[in-house]
């Protein structure tokens, strides 16, 4: 075989690697979608609060450390962007009052904090199968800080600017109605994101994009 053909062999086989993953990653980003829009639906009401506690965090932690920061930002936006534009992908309803209502300073972050969570996944899983234990803490208080406590800082201020009673339009009372209850929750949500992750992310490689070297 000439060079030129050896060389044209590699590129088309390159090629189809990278329509390959292309796709895997098309694939991974609904599947991570779809689970966003489901932990949409599992919720409970608290009652003495408008936020209620769901899986949506927990999937976009998911998202992040299992995909990576670009598949992870987009599996969630793509659902945030969708829902803007009026489907109704998000407890049952869209448009553009489902994303400007009392939740959504956290629905806004949502994306982001994905996109973060993937970032440092990425750098902390590079060129490694798995994580000794000084990582292993890093990527849990990365994913409680980025999938939980950041999630907080568009959303509790938009809480109290959005809901007109009394008890929750001041930044204290945001910060009982819609923070407070539920961090132990997101405790458990980070610990359980981390153990999934640690567990996943070494036999997911072929849907990231691959690094030039």
């Amino acid at each position: 075989m000439t060079k030129s053909a050896s060389s044209a062999t590699s590129a088309t086989t390159q090629s189809a690697r990278q329509n390959n993953q292309w796709i895997k990653g098309m694939v991974y980003t609904a599947l991570f979608g779809a689970l966003f829009i489901a932990g949409s639906f599992i919720k409970i009401n608290l009652g003495f609060t408008p936020v209620p506690i769901s899986l949506q965090a927990f999937a976009v932690m998911l998202a992040g450390g299992l995909l990576g920061a670009a598949y992870g930002f987009w599996s969630i936006f793509i659902v945030v962007a969708l829902t803007a534009i009026g489907l109704p992908l998000m407890n049952g309803s869209g448009g553009i009052a489902q994303i400007t209502g009392p939740t959504g300073g956290f629905i806004w972050m949502f994306p982001v904090s994905a996109f973060l969570i993937g970032w440092v996944t990425d750098r902390l899983f590079s060129n490694r199968k798995k994580l000794d234990r000084p990582r292993q803490i890093g990527l849990l208080l990365a994913i409680f800080v980025l999938g939980s406590l950041l999630l907080y800082v568009s959303g509790v201020p938009w809480l109290a600017h959005v809901v007109d009673n009394e008890k929750y339009d001041t930044f204290a009372g945001a910060l009982r109605a819609g923070m407070y209850p539920y961090l132990p929750g997101d405790a458990i949500k980070a610990v359980a994101a981390t153990l999934v992750i640690l567990a996943l992310r070494p036999v997911l490689p072929a849907i990231r994009p691959s690094r030039r070297k």
